[in-house]
């Protein structure tokens, strides 16, 4: 290939980007398209001619690629973490925020000896989270949140978006002239950069599409978040292409070959140095007062913002703090989200229904004349349980007060009584549930109605089927929604052990489900049958059974049997098992089809080790373990259900108290901090050399 071909093509693609920075993240236009779409039709030519120089930032990649068949799944080296929600939406929960970091800090009351805390406040969009991996400046992959830990693999789709760009631009040596001197010591392109992010709708971009839609008879979109989120999960690249997607960059994952700046105000400097789009309406804040007038500021711009937001974020400004401040669970306890006051708009109810949850709980809904609020259109709301309605004075027909709570969940607020129509109707709860015909009771001292039908009950078994299936349970990849209502729909599954009665041949008459991912379904059900105790415990879906009750379950009782066997007073020995909940577990193993659906388990093959929970004389009770990095050959769940199974303690933070780390791969910060702190580092040979009780 001749070398000017080659370097025709590197000019072209420079130009292009060029002008995509000016015109989508600047709105400052320097030629008119038609001849940005020469340019365009010349590198697509180039590339067509010569495939090898079609590299992967060029910007003809954003067209899109082949369909996909499914989302690959991408494990998060650094956690996607949530942040915790200030529930006091007035100017004081900016207060309450710095109160909180201040006695973290150990700072006590504002004082003349203790100065204010620094922060950085910005908005907290209302789309989809998004993690870009550039490696040496190029964008290779993004990726969903998804659980926080495993994301989708959506690169295709990501790459549609213009505001995203597919190459870095490369930090200036300092004294180097970029129009401004450099404010970074680290010039270059880092070896690893993870951007954290938001891919969002515009509002105008938003009823500029439904309007096309609407004039070529297609299927409009619902919302902007929804119109965001759905196109990045669309499976054709071609039809994200078509969406008007934005995104803007808010913070960092993983981060290899770059000194990070000693701000969090600093790293979002450099996000927009590295040409990546970041929100302008952000801003350092120093104490409390200054972030609740920020937090006001935006309020009043908020019905003028070109994009949805639900609150703002306010994030101790200093990377050190952050380090010092560390986690809570799995939130930051130097971040929170401040919502604004929900919004509130009238409409109409319509019919009030009745749907079956997986615990059978019955939940009244309301079916409304469709109101747009809070940035979506709401066509339901939830009315919680009968005494509610009872306490609202709720009937059919009513004009009603609609009120997105938290800005997610649509509930009704108040009624209008004197607007009450003559044929308005009242509400009870049925007798019978819905879905299978069963008796609906409603336990003492409760307040909600439940279906007695259990795993006979259809709305029950799909959910209950996806809850075992989920990652944190037995861990069946490939089990979906879609393909759960068909598989109970069609009586394939009637109960749990009819998973593990399904056959290829079966599975691929099932629409959308070729052979290929047929074989797959029936590989992982079968990987599937060696777990734990408290996984299967858990994933039986037992009222008031979460995942940390089902762990002490197994480890203070040992074996299934024992469990099933257990009176309400043996149960309630476990450490954190109330009186309700032992109740509950007991309730459950006294009925007859329950013990027969696990009985029918174990039969077709699922298997753990009994006595897995007696850790009294384990060899690593009472110690606290921290992991880090990727392992060779476990999972990070793997991993942690040996430990605790030998009755270690797995925490996410390294700290003085912490008795031994095991690190894989890119083990990162943690690891440093361990070794800063003199604390014993195994690696995942040494951890099994201890499991099994030998010196590692």
């Amino acid at each position: 290939m001749d070398a000017a071909v080659s370097a025709r093509a590197e000019v072209l693609r420079a130009q292009i980007a060029h002008h995509d920075r000016l015109y989508y993240e600047l709105d400052a236009p320097e030629i008119p398209d038609a001849e940005y779409d020469r340019l365009f039709r010349e590198l697509q030519a180039l590339e067509a001619e010569h495939p090898e120089l079609a590299t992967p930032d060029s910007p003809t990649r954003r067209v899109g690629g082949r369909p996909l068949d499914s989302f690959a799944p991408v494990r998060h080296v650094v956690a996607m973490l949530s942040i915790r929600t200030e529930t006091d939406t007035e100017a004081s929960g900016a207060l309450n925020f710095d109160a909180r970091v201040r006695r973290e800090l150990g700072l006590g009351a504002l004082a003349d000896d203790a100065p204010p805390v620094e922060y950085a406040a910005e908005l907290k969009f209302d789309g989809l989270a998004i993690n870009l991996r550039y490696e040496h400046g190029v964008l290779v992959q993004a990726a969903t949140r998804g659980d926080g830990e495993t994301g989708e693999d959506v690169t295709q789709n990501v790459r549609t978006i213009r505001d995203v760009p597919l190459r870095l631009t490369p930090l200036p040596a300092k004294g180097q002239d970029r129009g401004q001197p450099s404010l970074f010591d680290a010039p270059g392109l880092p070896e690893v950069l993870e951007v954290r992010g938001e891919v969002y709708m515009r509002r105008d971009d938003f009823d500029a599409y439904n309007e096309r839609a609407i004039t070529a008879g297609e299927k409009t979109l619902v919302n902007p978040r929804n119109g965001a989120a759905g196109s990045i999960r669309q499976l054709d690249p071609a039809i994200a292409a078509k969406r008007p997607l934005s995104f803007y960059a808010y913070g960092l994952g993983e981060v290899r070959g770059w000194d990070l700046p000693a701000t969090h105000a600093g790293v979002l400097d450099a996000l927009v140095a590295f040409g990546l789009p970041v929100s302008e309406h952000r801003a350092v804040c120093t104490g409390g007062e200054a972030l609740a007038a920020f937090h006001a500021r935006i309020a009043e711009a908020r019905p003028s913002l070109p994009f949805d937001i639900d609150g703002v974020v306010y994030k101790v400004n200093s990377l050190a703090l952050q380090a010092k401040m560390g986690f809570v669970t799995r939130e930051p306890r130097w971040a929170v989200a401040h919502k604004y006051p929900a919004q509130e708009a009238l409409t109409t109810v319509q019919d009030i229904e009745v749907q079956v949850g997986r615990t059978g709980k019955l939940t009244p809904v309301a079916r409304l004349a469709p109101v747009f609020v809070g940035g979506v259109t709401v066509t339901n709301a939830t009315l919680h349980n009968e005494s509610e309605i009872r306490r609202k004075d709720v009937h059919v027909g009513d004009t009603v007060v609609i009120r997105r709570a938290g800005d997610v969940i649509p509930e009704v607020v108040s009624v209008l009584s004197d607007r009450r129509p003559a044929d308005a109707r009242a509400f009870s709860m049925p007798s019978h549930c819905p879905v299978c015909g069963s008796d609906v009771v409603r336990e003492e001292g409760e307040v909600d109605h439940r279906c007695t039908g259990g795993l006979y009950c259809s709305a029950q078994r799909k959910q209950a089927v996806l809850h075992f299936a989920q990652r944190r349970a037995m861990d069946v990849e490939g089990l979906g929604d879609r393909l759960v209502e068909q598989l109970v729909d069609s009586g394939l599954i009637r109960t749990l052990p009819d998973l593990y009665r399904l056959g290829v041949l079966k599975l691929a008459e099932l629409d959308r489900m070729a052979e290929k991912s047929a074989e797959n379904l029936v590989a992982s059900l079968e990987k599937s049958k060696r777990t734990t105790l408290g996984r299967f415990m858990f994933a039986l879906g037992i009222r008031h059974v979460g995942e940390a009750t089902a762990k002490d379950l197994a480890r203070h009782l040992g074996s299934m049997d024992r469990i099933m066997d257990a009176s309400v007073e043996e149960l309630a020995q476990v450490p954190d098992v109330g009186p309700v909940v032992a109740a509950s577990i007991h309730t459950f193993f006294a009925q007859p089809h329950n013990r027969e659906v696990v009985e029918q388990l174990r039969a077709c093959g699922i298997e753990w080790e009994e006595g897995e929970a007696q850790v009294a004389s384990g060899p690593l009770v009472g110690r606290t373990v921290v992991l880090t990095g990727t392992l060779p050959t476990l999972s990070r769940d793997q991993a942690k259900d040996l430990l605790e199974a030998a009755g270690a303690k797995v925490t996410s933070a390294v700290s003085k108290k912490t008795d031994f780390v095991v690190a894989g791969t890119d083990a990162g910060s943690k690891l440093t901090k361990a070794q800063e702190l003199g604390i014993n580092i195994l690696d995942e040979s040494g951890l099994m050399s201890m499991l099994e009780k030998k010196e590692p």
